[in-house]
C-alpha cells in the first residue's frame, strides 16, 4: 500500500492556536494539547476579568468620592447620602463623572453637596 499523507488543515489549525499562544511561557507555548487548554484558560480569564474590572471601577470611584467628601468639616456628608439626594434632586451624575469633579475641582463637589442640602 502506498503511504498517505496527511493534508495541511491540522497543521494549518495547530499553527494558528500556536500564534496565539506564542507569548506564554514554557510548555504552554510549546506542546499541542497544552496549547489549546491554556487558549481556553486565557478567553475564560479574559471574559470574567471584563465584568471584574467594572465591577473594580466602580468600587474605586465610590472610594474617591467618599474620601473627598469625608475631607470636608463643614458639611457631613457620607456618600450614599449624596449619591440618594442626587437622585432625589434628579441630577443624574454618574459615579466616574462625579469621581472626576471630586479629584480635579473638590470645591465643585463641595458647592453641589452645598447646593443639595439646601434645596
Amino acid at each position: 500500500m502506498t503511504r498517505i499523507k496527511r493534508g495541511y488543515i491540522a497543521r494549518k489549525r495547530r499553527t494558528k492556536i500556536r500564534l496565539f499562544t506564542s507569548s506564554f511561557r514554557g510548555a504552554h507555548s510549546k506542546l499541542t494539547r497544552t496549547i489549546s487548554q491554556q487558549k481556553i484558560k486565557a478567553l475564560v480569564s479574559a471574559n470574567r476579568d471584563r465584568d471584574r474590572k467594572k465591577r473594580d471601577f466602580r468600587s474605586l470611584w465610590i472610594s474617591r468620592i467618599n474620601a473627598i467628601i469625608g475631607q470636608n468639616k463643614q458639611i457631613y456628608y457620607i456618600y450614599n447620602q449624596l449619591m440618594s439626594n442626587m437622585y432625589k434632586r434628579q441630577l443624574l451624575l454618574n459615579r466616574k463623572i462625579v469621581a472626576q469633579i471630586a479629584i480635579l475641582k473638590g470645591n465643585c463637589i463641595f458647592m453641589i453637596a452645598n447646593d443639595l442640602i439646601k434645596k
